[in-house]
């Protein structure tokens, strides 16, 4: 079942083979990719403890795009579908429909297979993003230049932690989560009737580089996951306070082979450290009053502590990698999302070039 409702709103090199479909991931087409987004902005940066909004996040006037908005039952999911045995629904509540939110921007090009920006817990911080994509694509200044990406945040399914199906889906150390966006949400997206009435020919991009997502905190943890695992799928990540801790269920499915969850990504397996590097391009962040930050390392749940040791750990391996530490912020700060997020957008996306 989709309900919907439409409403408009007035360094280093890189290459893949193949390109993946988002309704047939086995699919490879013949083609070779190729950016260099240079080293600029790369590394480690402190801001704070004192914060001001950029005025590329703001409503400067320009011309708005299109938004839309529907639901998808979790009934009618194939992976998703709220009924995993490790949930405990009595107690931390299912939705029945999670929403889904489009942005089109002004500059995008009916007929042009459109880069995409998935954001977590939708609507989450679309606004400020809709906003940097109404001043930043028509941007005289090629360094501070934003490709006319659409911009798709996706609601979870309910509560938090474990044994929730948001925990379920952001925490669980698999391509699960990757999987579910690429084969019901973009389909669901690129085919949805009110869309097609606004572009008929719109097409979402099958190059992975020309895919990104977004979150804070397990949504943070949801994206890394999503590039880690699936970067034929996705790879530009940006994860703001990521849970990088031991929150993925123990009764999981992937819970054997990940014990501490995310955790092993950095500590325990230190996966970044001992796996083949991957074609990633990764922001990541953590406040100095972040979650947990207090707890001791047996706790395996201090999001201070990990966020640190999965930057570090991503610099040591090479990634094209941004961290921000920000002084006197606490966990998903509205204040960094304000300062940062434009900066972190255009570093992300640097290099991207159309199909």
């Amino acid at each position: 079942m989709i309900r919907s409702t439409f409403f408009t709103a007035c360094a280093c090199g890189a290459l893949f083979l193949g390109l993946v479909s988002p309704a047939a991931p086995e699919a490879r087409a013949a083609a070779v990719y190729t950016e260099d987004p240079g080293a600029e902005g790369d590394g480690d940066l402190t801001i704070g403890p004192d914060y001001k909004i950029d005025p590329d996040l703001t409503d400067k006037g320009n011309p708005k795009g299109k938004n839309f908005e529907f639901e998808m039952a979790l009934a009618d999911s194939k992976i998703f579908r709220g009924d995993d045995p490790t949930l405990q629904p009595d107690k931390k509540p299912v939705r029945k429909t999670r929403k889904i939110f489009v942005y089109v921007p002004a500059e995008y090009k009916d007929g042009v297979k459109a880069p995409i920006l998935v954001i977590q817990d939708g609507p989450g911080q679309l606004k400020l993003v809709s906003n940097a994509l109404d001043n930043l694509t028509i941007s005289k200044d090629p360094n501070r230049k934003l490709p006319a990406f659409v911009a798709i945040a996706v609601e979870n399914g309910g509560n938090d932690g474990k044994k929730s199906e948001r925990g379920l889906e952001y925490d669980t150390m698999s391509d699960r989560y990757a999987r579910f966006i690429n084969d019901e949400v973009l389909p669901a997206v690129a085919n949805h009737p009110e869309i097609k009435a606004a572009y008929p020919h719109f097409a979402i991009t099958d190059n992975p580089w020309g895919r990104a997502t977004l979150g804070c905190s397990s949504g943070g943890a949801a994206a890394l996951a999503m590039g880690w695992f699936r970067p034929d799928l996705f790879r530009r990540v940006i994860a703001y306070s990521g849970t990088f801790v031991a929150q993925q269920d123990e009764d999981g499915p992937d819970a054997a082979k990940y014990p501490l969850g995310a955790w092993e990504y950095h500590s325990g397996m230190k996966l970044i450290e001992k796996s083949e590097k991957k074609p990633l391009r990764i922001f990541t962040h953590v406040s100095e009053k972040d979650a947990g930050a207090e707890n001791s390392e047996e706790t395996h749940h201090n999001w201070v502590t990990a966020g640190k040791r999965t930057a570090a750990a991503l610099q040591a391996k090479g990634y094209s990698h941004r961290f921000v530490f920000s002084l006197g912020a606490r966990h998903c700060d509205g204040r960094v999302f304000q300062q940062t997020l434009a900066d972190t957008l255009v570093w992300v996306w640097r290099g991207y070039h159309a199909d």
